[in-house]
């Protein structure tokens, strides 16, 4: 038997049983350093080297930002601002919800935290307004994910640091996608709202109740000014930004709003906690990465999907469903550290751009937020809702096809994602 099918069997069946991704990495990569005889310290120095560049900072300052923002309440003035912009007719929640998720999604970095701000608002509003328990759900989970399409994205600076990509270019880069997918979600759910009646009450639009609660939520959506500014502004990096957020977050909800109490903020730091304690993936992943060219992967990949197609077209149709379907168990962080390393060199060989490739790395993960097993958005809303993941399983599949259409029109027309960066730092060289 191969060195490199013992290690694909020992990792499935080391997550099939259940053991955690994170043991599961890391026994596979202490297996395969015993195979290839190379000094288990391997796995130390990584674990130290990966949690030591000053842009991971990013992550949790971005998640305690989105958080302190949440019951700090400009999570709320966001969603009164989406609801007297959109006003009331049939399926005009769910239209709202969309709109707000995508607001919140410029301030919190991360999709699960963007479904939990904005679903604990929208949910229990569209049961008010007779919406079916589980669509409601599939449309906060769905619209969650966009808080790692939409910067400041975790899961592209995560990219950005494997890929050794410039993480401003691809935060810009998300911004076009992250509208295109925003106003496919909002078509998906009008249709469906439309078509069962869900809705419909409440007063139209007018400007004088949106031009109040616009008045009233100006510091809310100062936060993306502030920081998106900021960065392509050049008056910090993206690490600052997320400190600056931090500080405006807790300005904001402390002495303006005045909601933010100490339980409150104890709260947010605990939730942060939890949050970013995934990036305990990042040692053993990263080391498994490491020895994939030993084992010459990305060479045998390459040589593999060449030889059934070399059209750009078609090598990304196939790397999206393996990455769709290895997302219905795999976190995304260990998705994207574990695979971009594989076939990275190989779509850069067909001339796509690498920021492009972390666009459509991280549309792949969302997806994959909202197929179960796993599915962290689909948990977050069953665990709002009050249902089963099972029915939120069902009920999210026209926003999954929503995605998927995204995703082919990006493949099919890429300057999509490029055109911001590319007009703003011009073409990378």
């Amino acid at each position: 038997m191969s060195p490199l099918l013992m290690l694909a069997i020992a990792f499935v069946v080391l997550t099939l049983i259940g053991v955690p991704l994170f043991v599961a990495v890391g026994l596979t990569t202490a297996l395969a350093l015993f195979l290839i005889d190379i000094p288990y310290t391997l796995l130390a120095q990584t674990g130290y080297g990966s949690l030591t560049p000053f842009p991971l900072l990013t992550i949790p300052l971005f998640v305690l930002a989105g958080r302190l923002m949440e019951v700090g309440g400009m999570a709320t003035r966001m969603i009164s601002i989406a609801t007297n912009l959109v006003g009331a007719y049939r399926g005009s929640m769910g239209l709202v919800t969309v709109f707000a998720c995508m607001l919140f999604a410029a301030l919190s970095g991360s999709g699960p935290a963007t479904t939990a701000a904005i679903g604990s608002v929208t949910v229990p509003a569209m049961r008010r307004d007779g919406y079916d328990v589980p669509f409601a759900a599939a449309i906060t989970a769905s619209a969650g994910a966009l808080g790692s399409l939409i910067p400041p994205s975790n899961l592209l600076i995560i990219y950005g640091l494997v890929s050794e990509t410039s993480i401003p270019r691809l935060f810009l880069a998300g911004v076009l996608p992250g509208i295109l997918i925003t106003l496919l979600l909002m078509v998906t759910s009008y249709i469906i709202a439309r078509r069962r009646n869900y809705g419909g009450g409440g007063e139209p639009f007018a400007w004088s109740p949106f031009l109040k609660a616009a008045w009233d939520g100006k510091w809310s959506i100062g936060a993306p000014v502030l920081i998106l500014g900021g960065i392509y502004g050049g008056a910090f990096t993206p690490t600052e930004a997320a400190g600056v957020a931090v500080f405006y977050a807790l300005f904001v909800g402390a002495f303006v709003y005045r909601e933010l109490t100490i339980t409150k903020l104890i709260e947010a730091l605990r939730f942060t906690a939890l949050l970013t304690g995934i990036l305990i993936l990042l040692t053993p992943t990263l080391a498994f990465g490491q020895l994939t060219a030993f084992f010459d992967v990305p060479s045998a990949v390459q040589q593999g999907i060449t030889s059934i197609t070399e059209n750009p077209f078609l090598v990304l149709l196939l790397i999206g469903v393996f990455y769709i379907f290895i997302g219905t168990f795999m976190e995304s962080l260990a998705q994207i550290v574990l695979f971009t390393a594989v076939f990275l060199p190989l779509v850069t060989s067909l001339g796509i751009d690498p920021v492009f490739f972390g666009i459509f790395t991280v549309i792949t993960c969302e997806i994959g937020f909202l197929t179960p097993p796993l599915g962290a958005n689909l948990t977050v809303a069953a665990r709002i809702s009050g249902i089963s993941m099972e029915r939120i399983s069902v009920a999210v599949l026209p926003f999954i096809l929503a995605y998927i259409i995204g995703l082919l029109i990006l493949i099919a027309f890429p300057d999509i994602a490029l055109l911001l960066p590319n007009w703003l730092y011009g073409e990378a060289k």
